[in-house]
């Protein structure tokens, strides 16, 4: 029999974990080989953007917009993945297809 209590303990017992994990997630992301970089955490809150002098242009500001919205957007797709392996990593065997749901 189904012990729903104890489902219901562990559940929250993997989210707690899980949101633990998250805060402390960085995953960073570069665009234009590396002259901009993103850094997320977890929550795909933006921690950091690190840009390399040579790349900015007061003649080419429509080249660092999208450098920058380049490296945010990579860094939050790797934020997404990151999540959903750690998801599936925790649920119970036969269920990792939950992740996506779960992830995002």
């Amino acid at each position: 029999m189904l012990n729903v209590k104890k489902m219901m303990q562990d559940a929250q017992r993997m989210q707690e974990e899980l949101q633990a994990e998250l805060a402390d997630l960085r995953i960073s992301a570069g665009a234009g080989g590396g002259m901009v970089t993103a850094t997320m955490d977890g929550s795909k809150q933006l921690v950091s953007l690190e840009l390399d002098p040579q790349v900015v242009d007061a003649e080419d500001v429509g080249m660092l917009q999208d450098l920058i919205v380049a490296a945010i957007n990579e860094a939050a797709r790797r934020v997404d993945e990151t999540v959903q392996q750690k998801v599936g990593s925790m649920m119970p065997g036969g269920m990792g297809g939950l992740a996506g749901l779960l992830g995002g």
